[in-house]
């Protein structure tokens, strides 16, 4: 069927190569919104791998015979044949899939048969093919011995395997090595979602865990030429077809693409219209109505029931049919990651709350101290630049990961709140403070750790508050144990203040004061300088010097 909306095929355009015919059209199944419960049993599935390993041509030939209208489970049999165990050892390293082998003992050397034994098993760590051993020399290999000492599935002498006992041992085999492959795939399948839940729900940010969600996808589902999430923008339901009924109910609201893999990379933004038929369309609008996973011959689409971005679905194109297996393995996959997407949205939630209240704490500081607006803004910057150059050099270990660095520029913002303690008189003092007023002003440092530690209690880990707090405290620190509050030195100071005490002294250095004028800019340079060791931490400083020697932290 062609594209029935004007535009599509441009959109299409990105997306060649699956469900595709030599016109251009794409073979979906019918237009009419379907009943996710009926679920195709999808294409023709590949056809089971049987591997002959005899010296004897005639053993090829006549197996070939009795087995070549043997179908089990839907599925035919591809014969490969080889003639020595080296010739074996090739064709299992090119077909990892193969299900069963019918093994001669004695080939190139009396024992080459049970060599290929040894190297399936324990150099190709195969354990899913299944083996059957079959010699025309039983006392070359005793039955009893070769069964304890090698992972052989099967033992039959040449001259009892009739044509039925043949059938009989070849279809039980396959039937093993399905329930075998089916477990492995089942384990692996379940490795990947765990592994992908401790990965992505280690996300902060949407955007980053919806790319993260389809790229397990693909490492889940190999086979398919790609997949995309959608999601009804927030507030908007998805239209509810009417199964007794061809028309939609209510105004239709259509679902946008979030991000995609494979063939859908370059789908991100546009509405599901702009990309699929409306065949596909149709089955995305009743996976959500429905709640329930809809599978076709070529596509899937599994519902996300989350409270941000809205409802949304998985769609996994060009996989030629998922397997039962995969199925469940993609049910498991979506209900794990449902609960990731409310997390992330949760955790956005806080993360905004954190940042109103920076925010109005810092406007707290703005009235107190008419100075503290803009010097404020400007620490931030530098001390993002500084944590994100001391990441790069791996200066302070693990210390200046990716979440410090997010945290610090708007945390930083906070390292002076506790001057609405203090007395106007003092901070507005044209001149120099005498040694009373000295030790009123320092208290500002711990009044400010309190203030924010407080506000903070209920967060708990890492956020802006508790990083503002470890800041407000540790800035006035000294890199020799000579600052204050609490005279700590070298690294028992928290990288964050270290860094915020290099970006304070240099920007209020830089500007005027009520009690001082503005320095040049290379006498402040230079005071850092000489106080790297003794003020400051030494790596911050040289991160410092970086920064500003590439131009500041806006370049």
């Amino acid at each position: 069927m062609q594209l029935g909306r004007a535009g599509r095929g441009a959109a299409m355009s990105d997306i060649q190569g699956w469900g595709q015919d030599e016109d251009d059209d794409l073979l979906f199944a019918d237009e009419d919104a379907p009943d996710p419960s009926s679920a195709t049993s999808g294409p023709a599935a590949a056809p089971w791998k049987l591997l002959i390993v005899d010296d004897d041509p005639e053993v090829h030939a006549i197996t070939r015979v009795v087995l070549n209208d043997v179908t089990f489970d839907g599925r035919r049999l591809q014969f490969l044949s080889a003639h020595s165990g080296g010739d074996a050892r090739a064709i299992l390293n090119d077909h990892p899939d193969i299900a069963a082998v019918l093994l001669d003992v004695v080939m190139e050397t009396e024992d080459a048969g049970l060599r290929l034994v040894h190297h399936i098993r324990e150099v190709l760590g195969n354990r899913r093919v299944r083996i059957i051993l079959r010699t025309g020399q039983p006392g070359q290999a005793p039955e009893r011995q070769v069964i304890v000492s090698y992972d052989i599935n099967d033992y039959k002498a040449k001259s009892e395997l009739t044509a039925q006992k043949l059938f009989t041992t070849t279809v039980a085999a396959l039937r093993s090595y399905q329930h075998i492959d089916a477990i492995e795939r089942n384990r692996q399948g379940l490795e990947t979602i765990v592994d992908a839940a401790g990965t992505l729900f280690e996300q902060r940010s949407m955007d980053r865990f919806a790319v993260g969600v389809v790229e397990r996808v693909a490492a889940l589902l190999p086979r398919a030429a790609g997949a995309f999430l959608c999601a009804v923008p927030a507030g908007l339901n998805p239209e509810s077809p009417n199964p007794e009924s061809p028309e939609p109910e209510g105004r239709p609201r259509e679902a946008e693409v979030l991000c995609g893999t494979g063939v859908f990379a370059a789908a991100a933004g546009r509405p599901v219209s702009a990309v699929l038929p409306d065949a596909a369309c149709a089955d995305i609008a009743a996976a959500l109505a429905w709640g329930r996973s809809l599978h076709r011959d070529d596509h899937s689409v599994a519902p996300f029931q989350t409270r941000s971005p809205g409802p949304g679905a998985l769609f996994i194109g060009g996989h030629g049919g998922l397997p039962d297996v995969e199925r469940r393995l993609l049910e498991i996959f979506c209900s794990r990651m449902s609960v990731g997407f409310d997390n992330v949205a949760l955790y956005e939630q806080l993360r905004l709350a954190q940042i109103a209240t920076v925010h109005a704490l810092g406007k707290l500081a703005e009235y107190k101290d008419e100075v503290t607006g803009e010097h404020v803004r400007r620490i931030g910057r530098w001390a993002t630049a500084i944590a994100r150059e001391l990441q790069a050099r791996g200066a302070c270990g693990g210390a200046a990961d990716d979440l410090f660095c997010e945290l610090i520029g708007l945390a930083s913002m906070l390292h002076d709140v506790g001057k609405v303690a203090i007395p106007d008189r003092i901070l507005r003092k044209p001149g120099k403070l005498d040694p009373e007023e000295m030790v009123q002003m320092r208290e500002h440092a711990a009044i400010g750790g309190r203030i924010l530690r407080d506000a903070s209690g209920p967060v708990g880990g890492r956020s802006y508050l508790t990083m503002g707090a470890e800041i407000a405290e540790s800035h006035h620190e000294k890199f020799d144990g000579s600052g204050y509050p609490h005279g700590l030195a070298g690294d028992a100071i928290p990288l964050s203040g270290r860094i915020v005490a290099v970006a304070d002294v240099y920007d209020a250095l830089l500007h005027r004061r009520p009690y001082k004028e503005a320095w040049e800019p290379a006498a402040v340079v230079d005071l850092i300088r000489a106080e790297s060791g003794r003020h400051f931490d030494p790596r911050v400083v040289d991160a410092f010097v970086a920064v500003l020697e590439r131009g500041g932290p806006e370049a």
